[in-house]
């Protein structure tokens, strides 16, 4: 017991920079796992607060979770949300290491920062922003694109009722606006890499593009995969904002832009059934976890350096 506290006061300072992230995990992502309990309650308003309305709802057992799965919309919302989160995992993986290593070789830094900082940028762009920027140009009256699409003599599109060209939007969009971010974190660690390496390669007579090959990339896949594996850890969880206020909510979109969020939100809006609702999110967590833990596991058994745990 005494060595364990002589290792906390010698460790104090590094303890004290992470107790501000520590409190915010426990109050935020660890004390509302207790609300879980709903998922397996008709949760109904009590006059004596939260906690007696959670201790005499009804207990329903797993019915909640039947209804999630036997409705009509079940496929149609698990489909679009696992093939959505793989395209944008995917391809905002290859393009985000792409962009920060042509930002890396630019020799002028100058410009590189403003590149850096224009890419940022649609990161701290919330998605109401986003939806009306995506308007100027889908807007069937108005749009910028339709006005080009007329003046070549083409028909305006109703972007808003057709179904076929929204997958592409919706995974054009989140990838623009989740690149910079990516790109900025594969950005730091290419600043990281040893310069001697670089100068060994030049020696040898390697090219831009094998140094790139046979030192960038493979000194960059420790981070590559352990970002993959959190990003397969929250397949389920589609970006809300996305999926909901791009489209607008328009329900002839439905069938291609509902995903599993925003089946539960407007289940929750529309029938105020919060037990259906947290079902639903313990889903999709208890999935995530799975999906974590086959993935590490699976990085484990290939390369066991690379695994998160």
């Amino acid at each position: 017991m005494n060595a364990f506290w002589k290792k906390l006061l010698r460790n104090k300072g590094l303890l004290l920079l992470v107790l501000p992230g520590t409190v915010w995990f426990l109050i935020f992502a660890y004390l509302p796992m207790f609300g879980s309990v709903l998922a397996f309650k008709d949760f109904r308003i009590h006059r004596d607060g939260f906690f007696a309305s959670v201790l005499n709802s009804k207990w329903m057992g797993f019915k909640n979770f039947e209804y999630l799965f036997t409705t009509n919309d079940a496929y149609i919302i698990t489909r679009n949300t696992i093939l959505y989160n793989l395209a944008l995992i995917i391809l905002g993986l290859v393009i985000s290491v792409t962009f920060a290593i042509i930002l890396s070789e630019l020799v002028n830094k100058k410009m590189a920062k403003i590149y850096q900082t224009g890419m940022f940028l649609p990161h701290f762009l919330s998605w109401v922003i986003i939806s009306y920027f995506a308007f100027t140009f889908l807007s069937t009256d108005k749009g910028t694109l339709n006005h080009i699409i007329s003046y070549f003599g083409g028909e305006p599109i109703m972007w808003y009722t057709e179904q076929k060209y929204w997958p592409f939007i919706l995974i054009f969009v989140g990838i623009w606006k989740g690149v910079g971010y990516n790109s900025v974190i594969y950005l730091a660690s290419i600043t990281g890499i040893d310069k001697s390496y670089y100068e060994a390669a030049v020696i040898d007579g390697a090219t831009k593009w094998k140094q790139i090959r046979y030192i960038t990339i493979p000194l960059l896949k420790p981070l590559m995969i352990i970002l993959t594996i959190l990003a397969i850890g929250g397949i389920f969880r589609s970006d809300f904002g996305l999926f909901y206020q791009l489209p607008k909510d328009s329900g002839a979109l439905y069938p291609v832009t509902n995903v599993i969020d925003t089946f539960v939100y407007r289940g929750l809006i529309n029938m105020g059934d919060i037990g259906m609702s947290t079902a639903a999110g313990l889903y999709q967590s208890m999935v995530g976890l799975i999906l974590i833990l086959i993935t590490n596991y699976i990085v484990r058994k290939i390369e066991k350096d690379h695994a998160i745990f």
